[in-house]
């Protein structure tokens, strides 16, 4: 091959007969294309969301289902906004993925010296064993309560509703979650319902993983500013 002209193309987009094989090239796309998603979500064919400035607290404990917590992250950072994992101890949390622990994330505040008003909303992932330690901490549920007491969205997926029952926010509010806990919500005073995402009483909510590109989808509008998307032309926002 030809390397003399190599130089004067961006390392990051080299032309293709300077790729090798046609695999190679085939290759690069499919791993571009990676890039461009958090879970089943393609960022780039979702409208431009600018939350530039916006500091998200994502609230778990040992044993949140591994999914729920790294792919709303990486759609919140991809548009800007700040993220902070917040929890019980300094140090790190261990995800549960399928039958066993999965990936460890680091603990960024804990919960003693967290404080609700210095977020523009919340996160709670799912998994069996992370909400169920959390809602029996009264520290948690009242992070919890003081985001919705301060008109803050607060996303909860899977059997992260659990924290939203024992904070007293499901009263007259429609949501989902994992079914088993359909019981816990209607006692509570909620309205359950088995559908992907459901956003109402500024509670966003979804079932399971596989919800997960809706649920991402929601939060990200009900964060943006006037949630509306900005039309992008080059570098000029269009609002």
């Amino acid at each position: 091959q030809d390397q003399t002209n190599t130089q004067s193309f961006p390392a990051s987009d080299p032309p293709s007969w300077n790729m090798g094989s046609e695999r190679e090239v085939q290759e690069r796309k499919q791993r571009q294309a990676q890039d461009d998603k958090v879970g089943d979500t393609d960022l780039m064919s979702a409208p431009e969301w600018d939350l530039s400035g916006k500091r998200i607290a994502i609230l778990a404990a040992a044993g949140f289902e591994q999914s729920e917590l790294p792919d709303p992250r990486q759609g919140l950072e991809h548009a800007g906004a700040e993220t902070h994992v917040v929890s019980l101890a300094s140090g790190s949390i261990r995800s549960w993925h399928q039958k066993n622990w999965g990936e460890q994330v680091a603990v960024n505040i804990i919960l003693q010296d967290a404080k609700a008003e210095n977020f523009d909303a919340l996160l709670l992932p799912g998994g069996t064993m992370n909400p169920d330690r959390l809602r029996t901490q009264p520290e948690a549920v009242q992070f919890v309560r003081r985001f919705a007491e301060q008109g803050k969205p607060i996303a909860a997926i899977c059997h992260g509703p659990w924290l939203l029952v024992e904070a007293g926010l499901t009263q007259g509010a429609r949501l989902t979650s994992w079914p088993s806990l359909r019981t816990d919500i209607e006692n509570a005073g909620g309205e359950w319902v088995d559908e992907a995402v459901v956003s109402d009483h500024g509670l966003i909510t979804s079932r399971k993983p596989d919800d997960l590109p809706a649920f991402n989808a929601e939060l990200l509008k009900a964060l943006s500013a006037e949630a509306a998307p900005r039309l992008k032309i080059g570098d000029t926002n269009i609002s």
